[in-house]
């Protein structure tokens, strides 16, 4: 049996994120995907302080975003978020981005983040103990 973990977020659209055509400025994405990975972590505990507090954090090494269609001031974005797991000691999640008021897809993402002792400032090259726990907890071990 395959897991499937998504969560989704809606975003409004604020004045201050669009450029002079009055649609948003590309680089306000990752800033959106950043507001679905929080709603994630809160959801499934996958969080950035749930992280901390076990000693580690997440630092983003790659982030792709294949740009569809526009999004203009007022409107409102639903951002669906979709772990994807890996055997290697990362979490990379996938983001469908949604016009609410016509479901047109608007973008799709890609994340991928690793695991940093925070202590050490090493990168972890296995699964840190707590994410071993969370697969297990979620039925992906």
């Amino acid at each position: 049996m395959s897991v499937t973990l998504k969560a989704q977020i809606e975003i409004k659209i604020r004045f201050n994120e669009v450029d002079s055509l009055r649609i948003v400025w590309h680089g306000h994405y990752v800033k959106y995907l950043e507001e679905a990975r929080e709603a994630f972590g809160q959801k499934y505990e996958m969080g950035y302080l749930d992280m901390e507090k076990n000693g580690y954090a997440s630092p983003i090494v790659k982030v792709d975003i294949d740009y569809k269609q526009q999004l203009q001031y007022g409107d409102s974005v639903i951002v669906e978020t979709e772990y994807v797991d890996s055997a290697a000691a990362k979490l990379i999640f996938n983001y469908t981005l949604y016009r609410k008021k016509d479901r047109v897809v608007v973008a799709r993402a890609k994340t991928i983040q690793v695991f940093l002792d925070i202590k050490t400032m090493e990168l972890s090259l296995n699964h840190p103990p707590f994410g071993i726990a969370w697969k297990k907890k979620w039925g992906f071990i």
